[in-house]
């Protein structure tokens, strides 16, 4: 039995028409970075931190444009005014806007919080890098010279090193690094053991590359996770600091606004002008809100087997 020739090449040609194309271009390739950022923007915490972060960083960059005040300018003739819409945050007990010294004492608290947490990081990093990959008497003089400045607590160090060089802005922003640095030293060092017996490293060794290229080419690069998700917090805990030290009268020195030291102009007048302490802890809190939110999602994104 035969078919009808044009019967069967229709049909044939049906066939081919409904066989769908199949594409070959090729995918985009995934990188653990994209991954990385793919998570933290699934993070609400870390978005609600990264917002708070960004206002408080505009407000405290535009705080010439945004004030309304000169932020030292004294008017005593309106000292401890409630907020009104002349003074949105009410006057201090010289007079002074609190608002716009809100709005420039975070220049000065971001300042120093980003600055010693640069310092204590670069810091670290190296001599971490130093002692896990040397090791012998230098890991030895190293980890000991940590363990002995992580033996103080850390306000009460700072404040030492403060005292010791006078007080001001430098002096605080080294004296709040350096305390760090045994944090950063010790993660560094951890990364270093764990990373430097690695089969890549021992290829590098093995094609003759130097102590210098295995540890900046193929150490450090592995080991920044860690370091990455502590300097994020560690910026929340460098601003707590340089306000305790501020509240000491050991930070920036007046007639600068200063987070810190507004909280200890202000706690006199607690009882009867308790915004001039509010909005200064307010500042504060927030900011420092905004980078431990964001530093856990930092965290949790370069690492998500620690979330649990």
């Amino acid at each position: 039995m035969t078919g009808v020739p044009g019967l069967a090449m229709s049909s044939s040609a049906a066939g081919r028409a409904a066989t769908p194309a199949v594409s070959f271009a090729p995918r985009p390739r995934r990188t653990p970075l994209g991954d990385a950022w793919n998570r933290l923007r699934r993070d609400r915490g870390a978005i609600v931190g990264l917002s708070l972060i960004t206002v408080m960083v505009l407000l405290a960059f535009g705080a010439p444009l945004l004030a309304p005040h000169d932020p030292i300018e004294q008017t005593l003739i309106k000292r401890l005014q409630p907020p009104s819409a002349e003074f949105l945050f009410g006057t201090d007990d010289l007079g002074r806007d609190v608002f716009s010294r809100v709005l420039h004492g975070g220049r000065i608290s971001l300042r120093v919080g980003i600055i010693s947490v640069a310092l204590g990081t670069v810091t670290g990093a190296f001599l971490g890098l130093l002692s896990g990959y040397a090791g012998r008497w230098i890991d030895s003089v190293i980890s000991r010279s940590m363990e002995i400045v992580l033996a103080f607590p850390g306000t009460l160090l700072a404040i030492a090193i403060v005292a010791a060089r006078g007080p001001g802005l430098q002096n605080t922003m080294l004296a709040v690094g350096l305390v760090s640095v045994p944090v950063y030293a010790r993660l560094m060092r951890a990364g270093v053991l764990s990373l430097r017996e690695r089969e890549f490293v021992t290829a590098a060794r093995c094609l003759g590359a130097s102590d210098q290229r295995i540890l900046f080419s193929h150490i450090l690069p592995n080991g920044l996770t860690p370091l990455i998700v502590q300097s994020t917090l560690g910026i929340a805990g460098a601003i707590v600091e340089a306000a305790a030290l501020g509240f000491l009268g050991l930070g920036a020195q007046p007639p600068a606004a200063e987070w810190g030291a507004m909280l200890t102009d202000a706690r006199n007048f607690l009882l009867n002008a308790p915004w001039a302490m509010i909005f200064p802890g307010l500042a504060i809190m927030v900011t420092v809100l905004g980078f431990n939110l964001f530093g856990d999602g930092v965290r949790d994104a370069l690492d998500p087997q620690m979330k649990q």
